[in-house]
């Protein structure tokens, strides 16, 4: 048994007397795809905001890599290999796949003394990340504004993994692609979990989860109501979990 590559540890969090969460335990593995499933107000959100860093919880602990863990900001997080993927992504639009790619870590060569831009390097780089990971682009000089959905989504999880990522969260990462988007979409999390990446993927369409998730967990208002690997479970048991009408399926919290 490997190494967990993300612990928590009864993870709490209180707004004064309102408890979001009341103790949240699970573990997730390196190249591990797991589902997080709940209703509106279980508690989802407000987990993804503390791994992050976006939050701080009001009592218990994390272990990534092996050790203590509490990012105190999002780039905090960034910095340790934790990124958190949104439905409206963090790109800029206006500007095209290459300087998306390496905003704020462009590559500079000198000229003449004067550093400036090696626009022929990061152009390869992002064609070979791209031409690894199965994503086309008609032309990387594309301005963003102009791809689709599926295409802004390939770009912002091949930025991740080319940059060193262990752990992506990505939050309701298919709710605005249509069918064939989203069928690349689950491939593109599958071939980011096959580099021995981590992810957490939040949806409220459970066919997803299904598809792509090697492992389910459940919150329900503010617990884990489930946590089980997929082929020992079944729609009808998740939605179960979720709804609390049964816990029949679900593992130990932890």
């Amino acid at each position: 048994m490997t190494e967990p590559l993300l612990v928590l540890d009864n993870i709490k969090k209180n707004y004064g007397a309102i408890e979001a969460l009341k103790g949240i335990s699970f573990t997730i593995g390196k190249g591990e795809v797991v589902a997080l499933l709940g209703d509106n107000g279980a508690g989802k959100s407000t987990l993804v905001k503390i791994i992050s860093g976006g939050m701080e919880p009001s009592s218990g602990k994390m272990l990534f890599e092996g050790k203590p863990f509490l990012a105190k900001s999002p780039s905090e997080a960034k910095r340790a290999g934790i990124e958190t993927v949104y439905q409206d992504l963090s790109l800029c639009t206006n500007v095209d796949v290459v300087a998306n790619f390496f905003m704020g870590r462009e590559l500079t060569k000198s000229w003449l003394g004067v550093p400036v831009l090696d626009e022929r390097e990061m152009e390869a780089q992002v064609a070979q990340a791209m031409a690894s990971a199965g994503t086309t682009i008609p032309s990387l000089r594309t301005k963003v504004e102009h791809l689709s959905g599926g295409q802004r989504q390939a770009i912002e999880l091949n930025r991740f993994v080319h940059w060193g990522g262990k752990l992506v969260l990505l939050d309701e990462p298919f709710a605005a692609l249509g069918v064939e988007q989203t069928r690349r979409g689950l491939e593109m999390i599958r071939h980011v979990a096959s580099q021995g990446i981590g992810v957490v993927i939040i949806t409220h369409i459970m066919q997803q989860a299904f598809q792509v998730a090697d492992r389910i967990v459940v919150i329900r208002q503010g617990v884990v109501a489930g946590d089980v690997a997929r082929e020992n479970t079944s729609p009808d048991a998740v939605i179960a979990m979720i709804t609390g009408e049964s816990l029949t399926g679900a593992g130990s919290a932890g």
